[in-house]
């Protein structure tokens, strides 16, 4: 599996969630391998993707809300969408 497979299902997930909602990177494992399948042996890779993902400011990585090394140990993360800069009131 590439990390271009990985990118693609990472923004294809997101795409059919609403606007402002994340996704685990056990959703892209599992969605990489056929139904029954070792995913667990692609979250390495999904997690690699979406650290270098997020420093080119495309996803969003997050535990509890707050940004994170998507490689970091710590704890369940969860992808998303970069939010937009809104101007403050």
């Amino acid at each position: 599996m590439t990390d271009a497979d990985v990118e693609a299902q990472i923004f294809a997930l997101l795409a059919r969630r609403k606007l402002h909602t994340t996704i685990c990177p056990s959703e892209v494992a599992r969605a990489l391998v056929p139904e029954g399948g070792d995913w667990r042996h692609y979250m390495p890779q999904v997690r690699q993707v979406a650290q270098v993902l997020a420093q080119q400011h495309r996803l969003r990585v997050t535990r509890g809300g707050v940004p994170v090394d998507a490689k970091a140990p710590g704890g369940p993360i969860r992808l998303g969408l970069p939010m937009d800069d809104q101007p403050s009131e």
